[in-house]
């Protein structure tokens, strides 16, 4: 059985967290019933006060190589079974609205994974945002996790909306029907980003409203603090 054997492989990362969903509201539905949506945390675990953009950037290098080692594992499975399967790209391919063809961020809600937080990034409450998102659609049906509605963030805690150098969060409590628009001016975040690449010739430009957050730092949701 393919959802077995898939599962058996995530035994050999109990530090990554995964789910499964349908795609039905996806333009892949067609094609495929399911997304696969893994999310590996980073190396360390960063806080503010821990936080560096070397840091930051090792934490997403580090994470890929996990990310690209499950991913040839689950190729490996799917083939053997002669499943239908395919690896959305991460890249965004519509540049007026900064959107991929699958939104990793959505699938992982709806595979329970996490919530969306007021950074406009995924939370999950084991890591908090610290982690990579990775997913694969299948064309198989599986068991679904559970899918979150409503961001699960302390109604008052603003971290994240503060130490935005671009002011570019809007500070909205996020839920299942909110717009992206609602919670981050997105175009001023990537171009403020793209500036700060170009200029520095880095790959990761700015990681502070995933490091001030609260959520993950002791493996918990800290409250109202």
């Amino acid at each position: 059985m393919v959802e077995k054997h898939i599962r058996s492989i995530f035994l050999e990362y109990p530090e990554v967290i995964y789910g499964f969903t349908d795609i039905a509201y996806s333009a892949y539905a067609g094609a495929y019933q399911s997304a696969l949506v893994y999310a590996v945390p980073y190396g360390e675990l960063l806080t503010i006060e821990t936080y560096t953009e070397e840091k930051f950037e090792k934490g997403i290098q580090d994470a890929k190589k996990v990310v690209e080692k499950i991913g040839a594992q689950l190729i490996q499975v799917l083939d053997e079974y002669h499943v239908k399967y395919d690896i959305p790209p991460v890249a965004q391919s519509n540049e007026a609205d900064l959107e991929a063809p699958f939104s990793f961020k959505f699938a992982a809600v709806n595979a329970g994974l996490g919530w969306i937080g007021k950074n406009d990034v995924v939370i999950t409450e084991k890591y908090g945002p610290r982690v990579r998102l990775s997913a694969i659609l299948i064309n198989e049906q599986f068991e679904y996790g559970n899918k979150i509605l409503m961001s699960n963030c302390p109604e008052n805690c603003k971290k994240c909306v503060e130490v935005c150098p671009y002011h570019a969060l809007h500070g909205v409590q996020w839920n299942i029907d909110a717009f992206r628009s609602e919670i981050i001016d997105y175009r001023l975040c990537n171009e403020k980003r793209s500036i700060y690449l170009k200029t520095h010739g880095r790959k990761n430009a700015c990681g502070l409203c995933m490091a001030v957050c609260p959520v993950g730092w002791n493996g918990v949701i800290e409250g109202d603090a």
